[in-house]
């Protein structure tokens, strides 16, 4: 009954009929194989299911994007005896689809989000604004809704354009070495590029204190900084010396009261440990979107993806 409830991945390969994926099955490794961690797939959302295909499919409906997973995927390095040992709940929840929002203002800022403590999972991270999609919901109002719920900010149609970045396979725990995994998402990155400048958009924000612990917008030279790090790494890079040794950041109370505050740059550039206890960083996905980000800045995005938000 429960796939019944949520929107879930279908894959489809050389014009096959869509198939649920399994929870074990890396959804990357499926269209790339077992050695790359990328591959271009279309997507397209109809009837509560996120179908992708290899990206020869002619489906005019079905978006090209780039896929990725991260080196240390758990599903790309899991053996047949770790896999047993998952509970069979676990086992029949299939991959769960996610929306993610980069939220540029007009002057290149993109805000950052910092998941509350309470969570249960990825506590202490910077994220964007994101979560669930849910039934009968097309990607570019999930991605609104989830801006909304979280942040206060609430966009109407000529506040901005959109663009889908791309999509990310997402594990937790994100290693293996963290535990086995218990949830499994393929997120689809937005980038809602709005009229506003980050400060007009500042003065809008009204986190929800149950899920955010604090907000920050990051600039492209900060973002450069950001993306030239590694996930997995043994250790965490220095910040480079033209960056200021704090960045601005506004902490969430409990009770929904925002401060203004300063974080070291230094949290921003930190890695996840291959092992021990995590720390607060920006996620391995948020790293990938703000590449991407990037790189949409420098090549201008193709506005042609911006249709397939609405289906």
């Amino acid at each position: 009954m429960e796939k019944a409830r949520r929107v879930l991945v279908y894959l489809s390969k050389e014009n096959s009929l869509p198939r649920c994926v399994e929870f074990v099955q890396s959804v990357t490794g499926h269209f790339a194989g077992c050695h790359d961690d990328r591959v271009m797939v279309s997507c397209v959302l109809e009837d509560n299911k996120f179908i992708l295909s290899d990206r020869g499919a002619e489906d005019i409906r079905k978006t090209p994007v780039l896929l990725r997973r991260p080196l240390f995927c758990p599903f790309k390095h899991l053996s047949g005896s770790e896999a047993a040992m998952l509970p069979s709940d676990t086992l029949e929840r299939g991959v769960d689809v996610g929306v993610a929002v980069l939220l540029q203002s007009a002057n290149q800022k993109v805000l950052l989000t910092r998941r509350a403590s309470s969570l249960a999972i990825f506590p202490n991270v910077w994220v964007p604004p994101g979560g669930h999609l849910e039934l009968d919901e097309r990607l570019l109002n999930a991605g609104l809704r989830e801006l909304r719920e979280e942040t206060g900010i609430s966009l109407k149609p000529e506040e901005f354009s959109s663009h889908m970045l791309g999509l990310w396979e997402s594990v937790f725990p994100a290693m293996l070495s963290r535990g086995l995994p218990r949830r499994h998402h393929i997120v689809t990155y937005l980038l809602l590029q709005s009229t506003q400048t980050h400060l007009q958009l500042q003065d809008r924000l009204c986190p929800e204190p149950r899920e955010v612990s604090g907000c920050l917008w990051v600039d492209p030279s900060l973002v450069r900084a950001i993306v030239s790090t590694v996930d997995g790494a043994e250790r965490s890079e220095k910040a480079p010396a033209n960056l200021p040794q704090t960045v601005r950041v506004t902490e969430v109370c409990s009770d929904g009261a925002l401060l203004a505050s300063e974080l070291p740059v230094s949290v921003l550039l930190n890695t996840a440990p291959p092992e021990g206890p995590d720390v607060e960083r920006i996620s391995t996905g948020t790293r990938y979107a703000l590449e991407l980000w990037l790189k949409a800045m420098e090549t201008g995005p193709d506005w042609a993806h911006s249709d397939s938000l609405h289906n």
